[in-house]
């Protein structure tokens, strides 16, 4: 029976002519990492005015195909002349898009999930008290109508923004947030940015959303903090002048008018971020000292 249904399944396979091509480990991991590409491109292009640029290229696309099909020699030459030309121009008109698409994919933590590279890395966290500060300083400069804007530097290293302010190297304290955006003060214009536990650039100058979504009743404060989010991790915090109320950028989001307790979740967030990665390092560092004395 077994004999009879082998050579009924040969009969079928030599007349259909089905074709299994063979499967190696590199053609799967080859496929994930396409995904993965076509995916952050597709994304990147939603997100920004790329897809303003992908619409008109579609149109231009159609214009040429209808100048193939009634044989337009004359525009098919242009056309192939100044693709050279127009690729080149793309590159530099969306140059600050191509940078923001590169750092956010340069922020994926998957591969850190698994392996701890860069173990011997200092990893920078703030203290229980340097939180308090930052949320007792927001809300007491919102009661008076003062206006801030606080960046909480993450992963991405904000050096080139740092720069652009009066470097500063001092703890964070409420006292010293409430000093440093006091009307009339050195050092009231601008951000400040927060690594760590200490306060490391005031009066920094930072990049612009050109989010057309965002409200028209929002100021230059709020844009820059949604602005400084789309180009990094940072969390930014922005206390209005003209309402007092305390805003939050984070990923390109601004989260408006928040309380107390929502800042405080969202400060947290970014706190167990970094605790669970570097639980991750202290677990794979033990297993790694318990396999040497198990051998010992």
């Amino acid at each position: 029976m077994e004999q009879q249904i082998t050579q009924l399944m040969e009969r079928y396979l030599s007349i259909v002519d089905v074709y299994f091509p063979e499967v190696h480990l590199t053609d799967v991991i080859e496929v994930i990492i396409l995904t993965f590409l076509i995916y952050q491109i597709m994304i990147w292009i939603k997100n920004t005015k790329a897809w303003m640029l992908l619409k008109g290229i579609i149109v231009l696309a159609v214009f040429i195909l209808v100048a193939a099909i009634l044989k337009m020699h004359t525009i098919l030459f242009v056309a192939r002349n100044s693709v050279t030309v127009m690729a080149t121009a793309a590159i530099v008109v969306f140059q600050p898009e191509l940078r923001r698409a590169l750092e956010k994919l340069g922020e994926r933590k998957f591969l850190t999930s698994v392996v701890p590279f860069e173990t011997n890395r200092e990893r920078v966290r703030f203290s229980e008290e340097t939180m308090d500060s930052m949320i007792d300083a927001a809300y007491s400069m919102g009661a008076v109508k003062t206006g801030a804007l606080i960046v909480v530097e993450q992963a991405i290293r904000l050096t080139e923004y740092e720069s652009t302010g009066i470097r500063l190297d001092c703890m964070v304290s409420r006292q010293v947030l409430i000093n440093i955006f006091e009307h009339n003060t050195p050092l009231h214009d601008g951000a400040i940015i927060i690594r760590g536990d200490r306060i490391v650039s005031a009066t920094c100058y930072l990049p612009l959303s050109d989010n057309m979504g965002l409200s028209k009743d929002l100021g230059t404060r709020h844009r820059a903090a949604v602005g400084m989010s789309e180009v990094s991790d940072a969390l930014v915090i922005a206390v209005s002048e003209e309402t007092g109320a305390v805003s939050v950028a984070s990923g390109g989001q601004l989260y408006r008018n928040i309380s107390r307790e929502e800042l405080r979740e969202k400060l947290t967030s970014i706190q167990n971020k970094k605790t669970d990665t570097n639980k991750l390092i202290a677990m794979w560092k033990g297993r790694h000292h318990h396999e040497e004395k198990t051998d010992e």
